[in-house]
């Protein structure tokens, strides 16, 4: 069989841990970390918020030939602070506020400054997603039908 095999996945950084977590983060949840922090009034806009399409790509059993599933709306922004750190923030959607915040949390986590800020903001994140995940969970369980096999005999 030549089948090609899957390429193992790459080590997950800090950065790209707290990326996928500011990415699922509501706008209050990032508001309300901001204004509990420093005020941000050296910020510049270096790309966006810009809202696109990426087409997703998919692979039937994980290891079929790759096709196109469709396409989804996606949010992305990069902004400079005054320190020249660059921060980045992408998300599914179009909420460009809530992409522009992201990357100022990003730039911040990055130049060091309000990590403890950051930190305390992912945590929160994850709990909350936890949650969600834990009730999605129960909801599913609570439909989940056993099926069995009752053997009559010989037939």
């Amino acid at each position: 069989m030549n089948q090609k095999q899957a390429a193992p996945a790459a080590p997950v950084t800090d950065r790209a841990r707290r990326m996928s977590l500011l990415a699922r983060a509501t706008r209050q949840e990032l508001a309300a970390c901001l204004e509990a922090g420093p005020k941000m009034a050296d910020v510049h806009p270096v790309r966006g918020p810009q809202t696109g399409l990426v087409m997703i790509r998919g692979r039937i059993g994980g290891g079929g030939n790759a096709f196109n599933l469709g396409e989804a709306t996606v949010t992305r922004a990069s902004i400079r602070l005054a320190s020249g750190v660059i921060g980045h923030g992408q998300r599914l959607g179009t909420d460009q506020e809530a992409t522009r915040l992201s990357a100022i949390l990003d730039a911040l986590a990055e130049e060091g400054d309000e990590a403890g800020l950051c930190r305390t903001l992912l945590q929160a994140i994850e709990r909350r997603l936890a949650e969600e995940a834990g009730q999605r969970d129960a909801e599913t369980q609570a439909t989940r039908v056993d099926f069995f096999t009752l053997v009559r005999g010989d037939d």
